[in-house]
């Protein structure tokens, strides 16, 4: 059977089960003849560009070893390359990724092949202390020890850059309100190892690695990764970087951080240029030597001009000879251009503008290099700095951290805690750390053998400035049935039509504040703010654990969802910098926390409650998975160790100290939602490395479980409460889902109820809230285990059953059919949905629907004048747990509920203004 028919078979059976899936727009074909189509996310890229992305495919559908051919909407052939991302159960392809080199609008389609078509334009050859690479256009070679990462970059046969390295300076404590700075010192790259992780035909991937090292003194300090992305027939040169914080957050302030490269300059000075790109398309670029007032229009073009009177040095009469030029944006809402004859001279202001879209070029007539920064304004403080580019080779340093911008400060905004109480804010004697935490920034380099074009220049700034991504339509992706239960957008009825509406209300909203409020910076730009205050008409940006929101109750997943399910271009975006964000900035990547995560704070690391939860792997599946960034893969392979500092860091040590009465496990954990978490984790490996070494270390939980009294709802309801001054009495909500942990074999042990003796059915409202449920959705089917399922549906029936009940259905599997027991809290109504999806009980659907009807989504009214600095919108009721918990929810009760769903909804009834921001009733510490 072909892959074709396999993948409409799927999508024809999907269509039976659920026909309003049917009523999408017929512009997004399924799948394209022979194969499977893809299209450009947002608009094709401004110039041919490299270009990975991932395609799911149906469980058995085909082979781990397929070839594959791609053809553009001309029915031409382009060279591809693919490698297998993931795999189902049964072996088969579960993702493939794909490269590709193209340009032309789409759709293109994927077809398979008996074997891939040959391409040789793409080399690389290991030497001794470089790899070179050859695309065809450009050669390059890559540093394997020393300082510079790029040794050289070539372009017909000429070097016109040389010496890539990254660099930065350290100052020695805050900058002072007054009086001497501190001690500066200057620190580069050094180079422990290189790995070529893809050798072609179309994609090279090399990931250095090392530490940056100060210049005196020999300290070695934070480390970093960084992949350099070659692409057949394509000079430019795709850079992922990341660095690891790992100083002293009291001392340790970083002045600058960037990627430097010399440029040769062999032309005379009124054929060399220097240029950076604005907003919106706009390009700031001048010779170093301008003309005057007749200056020839060729020079104006950054074409070869022969010089004239006042051109060159002369002895007398000249025009000036620029050398040293700077692009600074201090703020995400102004960049200032300025330039200097030399050291020995005052800067002088050229030009000014909003936000810069992040291109900076220097280079003479015959040949330069351009580096693109993604996110540049969005990122601030950032900044372009040439030097000398009136001598032999000019210097091009990318600043990700300008050294103009006060020194980078990792410190807590306070040296004392505020509450859970009065500010929600968790903190913990030495728990505000920064050590471990990182941040990725995306680069391309862009080579040439001349001055490009100011058209040319301004396409490079488009294309460096968001990733280009093809992807399947959002039929398509779901007619795989991965990434658990969603659907297209749907407005077949006025039902469904209202709740597409009032998501779509919630996520432009949050588009909306984004650009309103400024959520952007170094370290916070891509994340949201956890809740809104009414009063000062404000998010809650400097109150404890209302501050950022650091993916709490499922933001990521949330926002992913949303694009899977539309195809958006805005959603990706929006969803691509939350998940870059929050995978580095509130995770631990060192140290003795490795693999938790910061719950949310006002700094990204400040609060004292570090769990699995925040930082798993389910969080960043989507986007491994569509864009086959290795970066994120990393960061989910990490989360094989967060097990460790679990075990380590006992989410409820403070919340349910260890009674002496206890057995001394290895450690101690939640079924939910820290056992959810870590079968995310093993999840994701299980299907990335087909090894079933961790679908076992899964079972061996699940047959943990399935031995305990009450299944997924044994815990324990007593303890020793801090709210009842550490005296033995009932623990905050209604339980504790804690378990023994053994680290070894991944087995979950009985704790007793100290005064029941026993363990007793609990409810534990975090459970399924951060998560949980969606990693459920994804692993009871592919586990194909009859009695674990028989536990989650019982979960999501009988989340408040007493224990009777819950032993008595053990047998019957049928108590609480009027739906009484359902969870009442957050995460109930999904799962009402999903207990009617399996039994067709119409009283778990009632429990879903009312949900619905009660949500009315974003009703955003604008607020100006004197009550805030810049006119602004906010919306009564709208907060991020809340919208990323309903969002799910909504999402999911679209397609659990099926033709359940009446025709069309009443209106939601009045909502007061929300006076304090919601949390939920058990926090975990």
């Amino acid at each position: 059977m072909s892959i074709l028919s396999v993948v409409l078979r799927a999508a024809a059976a999907l269509l039976i089960a659920a026909p309003v899936l049917a009523q999408q727009p017929a512009a997004r074909t399924l799948a394209a003849p022979g194969g499977v189509a893809v299209n450009w996310v947002g608009d094709a890229p401004a110039l041919a560009t490299g270009v990975s992305w991932g395609v799911p495919w149906p469980q058995g559908a085909v082979a781990k070893n397929q070839a594959f051919a791609l053809k553009g909407a001309d029915g031409k052939a382009l060279p591809v390359q693919s490698w297998p991302l993931a795999y189902w159960p049964d072996g088969s392809l579960k993702f493939s990724g794909f490269a590709a080199v193209a340009k032309a609008a789409g759709p293109y389609a994927i077809s398979p092949v008996a074997e891939a078509a040959p391409s040789s334009a793409l080399s690389v050859r290991p030497g001794d202390g470089y790899v070179d690479v050859g695309t065809g256009v450009s050669t390059v070679r890559v540093g394997t020890r020393g300082m510079d990462l790029i040794q050289t970059i070539a372009v017909d046969g000429r070097e016109v850059a040389r010496g890539g390295r990254l660099v930065g300076l350290v100052q020695q404590g805050p900058d002072p309100e007054e009086g001497a700075m501190p001690a500066r010192a200057a620190f580069a790259s050094t180079i422990e190892k290189v790995t070529v992780e893809q050798s072609g035909p179309v994609r090279a991937v090399i990931k250095v690695e090392g530490k940056h090292k100060l210049a005196k003194g020999g300290r070695a300090w934070l480390p970093f990764s960084l992949r350099l992305y070659f692409y057949a027939g394509d000079a430019a040169i795709h850079v992922v970087h990341t660095f690891i914080y790992d100083g002293d957050q009291q001392k340790d302030f970083i002045r600058g951080l960037g990627l430097r490269f010399t440029v040769p300059m062999r032309e005379d000075v009124y054929n060399r240029h220097v240029a950076f790109s604005g907003k919106d398309g706009g390009l700031w670029m001048e010779s170093l030597q301008p003309g005057d007032l007749n200056a020839d229009p060729r020079q104006v073009a950054g074409q070869k001009i022969d010089g004239g009177r006042f051109y060159g040095v002369k002895d007398k009469e000249q025009l000036a000879i620029w050398n040293d030029y700077k692009l600074v944006q201090p703020s995400p809402n102004g960049f200032n251009i300025l330039k200097r004859t030399g050291a020995h001279s005052t800067w002088v202001f050229s030009d000014a503008g909003t936000q810069a879209s992040g291109l900076a070029f220097v280079g003479d007539v015959s040949g330069g290099l351009g580096i693109s920064v993604k996110d540049f304004w969005q990122s601030f403080p950032t900044a372009f700095d040439v030097r000398n580019a009136a001598g032999k080779a000019a210097e091009l340093t990318a600043w990700l951290y300008s050294p103009e911008a006060p020194a980078m400060d990792m410190r807590h905004y306070a040296n004392r805690a505020h509450g859970l109480v009065a500010t929600y804010e968790d903190v913990q004697e030495g728990m505000s750390q920064a050590y471990g935490v990182a941040r990725t920034s995306e680069f391309t380099l862009y080579p040439s053998a001349s001055v490009p074009a100011r058209e040319q220049l301004a396409a490079m700034a488009r294309a460096g400035g968001a990733r280009a991504l093809l992807a399947a339509s959002p039929v398509y992706l779901q007619s795989t049935k991965v990434f658990g239960v969603w659907g297209p957008v749907d407005r077949s009825t006025p039902a469904r039509a209202t709740i597409e509406d009032r998501l779509d209300s919630v996520l432009a909203f949050y588009r909306q504040q984004q650009q309103e409020r400024h959520w952007y910076g170094f370290w916070t730009y891509g994340d949201v703010i956890h809740s809104y205050n009414f009063k000062r008409h404000v998010w809650n940006y400097d109150h404890g654990g209302f501050a950022w929101d650091n993916t709490e109750l499922g933001t990521a997943l949330w926002m992913w969802t949303s694009y899977l399910r539309s195809g958006s271009p805005e959603l990706f975006r929006m969803a691509e910098a939350l998940a870059r964000n929050t995978s580095e900035t509130n995770v631990y990547h060192l140290g003795p926390m490795k693999g938790l995560g910061s719950r949310h704070n006002v700094v990204k690391w400040g609060d004292g409650s570090k769990e699995g939860r925040i930082s798993q792997a389910a969080h960043w599946r989507p986007f491994y998975y569509l864009t086959t960034d290795e970066r994120i893969g990393d960061v989910m392979r990490e989360q094989l160790e967060s097990d460790k500092a679990m075990v380590k860091y006992d989410p409820m040590r403070l919340a349910q100290p260890v009674l002496p009465q206890d057995p001394k496990y290895p450690g101690r954990i939640r079924i939910g939602p820290d056992w959810f978490v870590l079968a995310g984790n093993w999840m994701t490996e299980w299907e990335r490395s087909g090894d079933t070494k961790w679908r076992d270390r899964i079972n061996a939980g699940v047959d943990s479980i399935l031995q305990m009294p009450y299944w997924l709802r044994s815990g324990v309801l007593n303890g020793l409460n801090p709210d009842l001054g550490g005296k033995l009495g009932p623990l905050k909500g209604r339980g504790s889902m804690t378990v023994g942990y053994d680290l070894a074999s991944g087995k979950l042990l009985p704790i007793a109820d100290p005064i029941k003796l026993e363990q007793v059915p609990v409810l534990y409202n975090l459970a399924t809230i951060q998560g949980g449920a969606q990693v459920m959705f994804e692993l009871v089917p592919l586990l194909g285990r009859p009695d674990f399922a028989a536990a989650w549906l019982q979960y999501a029936r009988l989340g408040e059953a007493p224990g009777d009940v819950l032993l008595k259905d053990k047998s019957t599997g049928s108590e609480g059919a009027d739906a009484q027991y359902v969870e009442k809290a957050q995460g109930g109504p999904r799962l009402a949905a999903y207990a009617y999806a399996q039994t067709k009980n119409p009283a778990f659907a009632k429990v879903a629907i009312d949900n619905m009807i009660r949500w009315r989504g974003a009703a955003p009214h604008a607020v100006n004048g004197p009550d805030v600095l810049s006119a602004t919108t906010e919306a009564i009721g709208v907060s991020t747990n809340d919208a990323a918990q309903t969002g799910l929810t909504m999402i999911e009760s679209l397609v659990l509920l099926g033709d359940a769903l009446p025709n069309s909804l009443p209106p939601p009834p009045p909502q007061s203004e929300r006076r304090r921001p919601s949390a939920p009733a058990a926090v975990s510490k």
